[in-house]
């Protein structure tokens, strides 16, 4: 349900944000610190792992492979505009569902944090590997898992909002 966008919601969703930034970033700086590259640590058996991989590409290893020297640029690039359009929402609409500005905050929070890994170093980590016996999704990150759940609060919120 809409309601009136005011102050206090758009520092609620900042404070989400930055805490989907913080809590991304310290994630992978203690995977990079305590578990070597390529390593695999089990948590849960048959399940789920952590296994640090860094990524140079885009979502799920997209151009991960490409030599060209403008990749990492180009990411940034198209990432920088898509976080300004995220904002624009957020900061622009007056009538926003609770649950859409939550998505947009978990979108921001995600995605900063990403874009961050790949002004500093050309690179995000990723480490969660979730499978099922041969099965395994793409490793990914806790930005990562923000930005899609994210996203599913968005479809939610123009799924079902009045």
């Amino acid at each position: 349900m809409p309601f009136r966008v005011n102050r206090f919601s758009r520092a609620i969703w900042v404070v989400i944000a930055a805490g989907i930034f913080v809590a991304d970033q310290v994630t992978k700086a203690l995977v990079e610190a305590l578990i070597p590259e390529h390593a695999t640590v089990p948590v849960i058996p048959h399940f789920l792992n952590l296994d640090h991989t860094t990524n140079p590409g885009a979502v799920f290893g997209l151009f991960s492979d490409s030599p060209s020297p403008l990749k990492t640029v180009l990411l940034i690039v198209v990432s920088s505009l898509l976080l300004a359009l995220v904002i624009g929402l957020m900061w622009r609409s007056q009538h926003l569902g609770r649950v859409g500005g939550v998505g947009l905050a978990l979108i921001l929070g995600g995605a900063l944090s990403n874009l961050f890994d790949r002004i500093r170093v050309g690179r995000v980590v990723d480490f969660l590997d979730v499978y099922y016996r041969g099965y395994h999704w793409y490793t990914f990150n806790l930005a990562d898992a923000s930005i899609v759940v994210g996203a599913g609060f968005l479809v939610f919120e123009l799924l079902f909002r009045d």
